[in-house]
């Protein structure tokens, strides 16, 4: 099964996106794992919004921006996890030209990771 890969497409804050695959994606599996983590996220998300509201002392929401912020990190590195075991692995078993771009696009989501 050859992968086609139109120009990435650029996301409403200007940055690129690479196109989605042919296939179904590597965190399928563990798809509900991955919505229940970031449902929790949300909530960190919202009660540092109540938090505000509240007047609560700043070095408390920083705290919970700090675990909201690790928590997504966490979520991202599975997802990054899970990438590269399904879709790199497949790309590496179609060519090298298709696993040398499957690389290339998951060094560019580190380097996105890591500017974060």
């Amino acid at each position: 099964m050859t992968e086609t890969h139109p120009d990435p497409a650029t996301t409403a804050s200007g940055t690129e996106t690479a196109p989605a695959p042919a296939g179904p994606p590597g965190y399928l599996e563990d798809k509900q794992a991955f919505r229940n983590r970031v449902k929790r996220i949300e909530g960190q998300v919202r009660g540092i919004g109540r938090m505000i509201e509240e007047d609560t002392y700043c070095i408390d929401i920083l705290t919970q921006i700090s675990a909201a912020t690790a928590a997504l990190h966490s979520v991202s590195v599975e997802l990054l996890r899970e990438h590269m075991g399904h879709c790199v692995v497949s790309a590496a078993q179609e060519s090298p030209e298709a696993a040398a771009a499957k690389v290339d696009e998951a060094t560019a989501a580190i380097r996105r990771l890591i500017k974060s």
